[in-house]
């Protein structure tokens, strides 16, 4: 039957099968009627649930709804941005509609999503990475991995140039000036990102618990939960061994200024510090300081290029927690540049140099 009541219990149970597939639970109620209407909804929803089932195995024509759902549980939600790729696949279903099949997405189509997009007065990089990339991402699994039938793409002709990420490394007077401008409570953490070349977020998120003294290590968690173990150098040591005492979890805290009910702030206290307050003092404080063009990025940026002056790209690859080492290649420029002003100072030969002038007399009367 597919409705009975289990033994002392007034409510009805729903029981069925379809297609070889059993469906089976509470309704909810004791009415006999309802528990009939509650049924019929169950057997529908079990109709649309094989439905669905089916279209995301069908090798014909598969609609863009079922792609990007289908995408966002194979790939999407286990990505480290996926709560905005989730906003990224439900932009592209509102601009190509649900039912367009992928076999019917043409070129022309992309170029106009991506002059539509354009249209938003967004950058280049995020229409690549908000749209084109993701609706390539997709195409290319249902092409390569599913087996169903897509269009041909050219994706060389609609990802747009984005210009290089600049590697902006603070000067030795800048560091100075951004520390003695900065509140006093969040120098440490701002220091901290200039000798290690963490993310705010890693240092919003640094506990004691991640810190070993007597190993002389630290143990912070990067994009997508990986986490990485960087050493402790003596100046690192010195750092945050003067925090010890500040907070019981929290390594990097700020000093509430004044007490607010609504924020749950006493006077005087500490408290870890947040994305949000960072940002609003690095912002302010920067400011003050008087040093131009340098972002908080750039204390990353910073760290790495000043590493690798006296390592190599492998280091710097770990420090930075980088998979894909041609990601840090970027900062390659450092020794380039240290190169070029060693090879300056072995190749000084000048006017000065007797066989220099020679040679330069020859060429004239030549």
């Amino acid at each position: 039957m597919p409705l009975y009541r289990k033994h002392g219990k007034p409510e009805y149970t729903f029981d069925f099968q379809l297609h070889g597939r059993r469906f089976s639970g509470p309704t909810g109620t004791s009415n006999k009627r309802q528990a009939e209407r509650i049924l019929e909804e169950k057997r529908r929803e079990a109709r649309d649930q094989l439905k669905l089932a089916a279209s995301f195995t069908a090798e014909g024509p598969m609609s863009l709804e079922i792609a990007t759902s289908r995408y966002w549980h194979e790939v999407g939600q286990h990505l480290a941005n996926a709560d905005n790729y989730w906003r990224f696949l439900g932009w592209l279903l509102g601009h190509f509609g649900k039912s367009v099949t992928l076999d019917r997405i043409t070129d022309s189509m992309v170029a106009a999503m991506v002059s539509k997009r354009r249209a938003d007065d967004i950058s280049n990089a995020t229409v690549n990475r908000t749209a084109t990339v993701p609706l390539r991402g997709i195409m290319t699994r249902a092409k390569k991995t599913w087996k169903v039938p897509v269009a041909d793409i050219d994706w060389s002709r609609h990802l747009l140039k984005e210009p290089k990420e600049r590697v902006r490394e603070a000067s030795v007077d800048e560091e100075r000036r951004l520390l003695i401008a900065m509140r006093d409570d969040y120098t440490p953490a701002v220091r901290f990102a200039i000798l290690t070349g963490c993310r705010r977020m890693e240092i919003v998120d640094l506990t004691w618990s991640r810190v070993d003294f007597f190993g002389r290590t630290i143990t912070v968690t990067g994009k997508g939960e990986k986490t990485r173990i960087l050493p402790m150098t003596n100046v690192v040591y010195e750092l945050l061994w003067a925090l010890k005492g500040d907070h019981s979890s929290a390594v990097f805290t700020y000093l509430a200024k004044r007490t607010s009910k609504r924020r749950n702030l006493i006077r005087g206290k500490r408290y870890p510090i947040t994305m949000e307050g960072f940002k609003t003092a690095w912002r302010r404080y920067r400011d003050k300081s008087g040093v131009e063009n340098f972002r908080f990025h750039d204390t990353r940026h910073t760290a790495a290029t000043r590493t690798l002056r006296t390592g190599n790209m492998k280091v710097v690859q770990r420090m930075l927690g980088h998979e894909d080492i041609t990601t840090t290649a970027k900062y390659a420029h450092a020794m380039i540049e240290d190169m070029r002003v060693a090879m300056d100072a072995a190749n000084h030969t000048g006017a000065a140099d007797p066989a220099f002038n020679s040679l330069e007399e020859k060429k004239k009367s030549a």
